[in-house]
């Protein structure tokens, strides 16, 4: 399948099968590696991108699927110089620790907070499903406090 991906905001040309996942376009055709693979049946969330702003386990969307939506990966969630207050804050709580996981933590992060920009405890407890081996789990929920303008605190 020929086709024009819209990945962070740039055209990118694909000539391969529409059933292959995003998730081995985005890291062997168009070298964005930022996007991890974790267990590849979109359970662990190592994989999570953006699809039209919505938080995506890229191990399983057919890269047919997405012809004409908008990708975003990690590398465009923010850029040297200019993080996105959700990298600030995942630094200021020292959040990874292997981070392997932390690309699809930050991708599920940053749609939690483009649709609730204050959530609640239980609202990132239910929304951010990722795993983490490290079990940054306490961290994370205080990057997310933190970027939502709501300190620190868990």
């Amino acid at each position: 399948m020929k086709t024009t991906l819209n990945v962070n905001g740039t055209r990118r040309p694909i000539d391969v099968p529409e059933d292959v996942p995003l998730l081995w376009v985005l890291r062997e055709e168009l070298g964005l590696t930022g996007t991890k693979f974790g267990c590849g049946v979109a359970a662990c969330g190592a994989c999570t991108v953006h699809i039209d702003g919505d938080a995506v386990r890229s191990c399983s969307m057919p890269v047919g699927a997405v012809a004409g939506r908008r990708v975003t990966t990690i590398e465009g969630l923010g850029r040297p110089g200019a993080l996105h207050r959700l990298q600030r804050a995942w630094i200021a709580e020292q959040v990874p620790q292997c981070g392997y996981c932390q690309s699809g933590m930050l991708m599920s992060a940053a749609a939690l907070l483009a649709a609730r920009p204050k959530p609640t405890d239980r609202q990132i407890d239910e929304s951010m499903t990722n795993i983490c081996r490290c079990g940054t789990y306490a961290s994370v929920k205080k990057a997310i406090r933190r970027a939502s303008g709501q300190g620190a605190s868990a």
